[in-house]
């Protein structure tokens, strides 16, 4: 529509209207993604109830039971008196006797048994590689173990004073509480690695930590292991003092704590 001033013959302009019009863009409509329902048949509800949180602790305990029992029918330790499959050797023993070394500590082998071990099979220098990678490779399995399956259903039950000040330990400062755990004494390899798996401690701090501070004991024990032959010589009384000055400071420091713990 024309207004009055180009009907009487001058420039022809579009009303306020018909601009307001012209400028409006159709905006294409996008369709909503379609959310499909959770399934809810039999098998939808068999598998939630196998990956739940307990289910999967459940696994791990089913696990590690059935490692211990294979540890106590198979008795790794004849290894030490029938001596090693005469097929390996050097190497490639060692490289073997790390992956067991790792899968043992799983099961709940004290290392100190399979330090020597490695001392008396391969020596001290071999025997201390050897014992370090099976160190590291069984910390390795026990923490992912924990974390994938029992972190979910564990971590729900940190409830008293103790365990959330050494869950936030863990958690907040994982190298320094780790490589502490490594060098005292009197924790267990197996706690140490199931109690990080539960933290939020990450994988590297952990591996790391684990790394450096199993190197004194472990070699300590090793050297004893290769040199048990000789029960005089400087190098087994050397590792034998190694072995036993730790463990008697860690005695001292438990005693001089116990008022602490006791209050807490």
């Amino acid at each position: 529509m024309l207004d009055a001033h180009t009907r009487s013959g001058g420039t022809a302009t579009a009303s306020p209207r018909a601009t307001a019009t012209e400028l409006v863009v159709p905006v294409p409509l996008v369709p909503l993604p379609v959310v499909a329902p959770a399934p809810t048949g039999f098998t939808a509800r068999c598998t939630r109830t196998l990956l739940s949180p307990w289910a999967r602790f459940s696994l791990l305990v089913v696990l590690l039971t059935a490692a211990a029992s294979s540890v106590l029918l198979f008795e790794p330790q004849r290894l030490l008196s029938e001596g090693w499959p005469p097929r390996l050797g050097g190497f490639a023993a060692a490289s073997v006797f790390a992956a067991a070394y790792g899968l043992c500590t799983v099961a709940f082998v004290p290392r100190p048994l399979l330090n020597l071990a490695a001392g008396a099979l391969f020596g001290s220098q071999l025997g201390t590689g050897a014992a370090l990678a099976g160190t590291v490779l069984g910390a390795g399995l026990a923490f992912g173990l924990g974390r994938i399956l029992g972190q979910d259903a564990l971590r729900p039950l940190l409830r008293g004073r103790l365990l959330k000040a050494a869950d936030g330990q863990l958690s907040r400062h994982g190298l320094r509480s780790m490589l502490a755990a490594r060098l005292f004494p009197g924790v267990p390899f197996w706690a140490a690695n199931y109690c990080a798996a539960v933290s939020r401690m990450g994988w590297l701090p952990f591996l790391a930590a684990t790394a450096l501070g199993s190197i004194p004991n472990t070699t300590a024990y090793v050297v004893a292991g290769a040199s048990a032959s000789s029960p005089t010589s400087p190098l087994f009384l050397v590792s034998m003092a190694v072995i036993a000055l730790p463990a008697a400071a860690g005695a001292v420091v438990a005693w001089s704590k116990r008022h602490h713990l006791r209050r807490r």
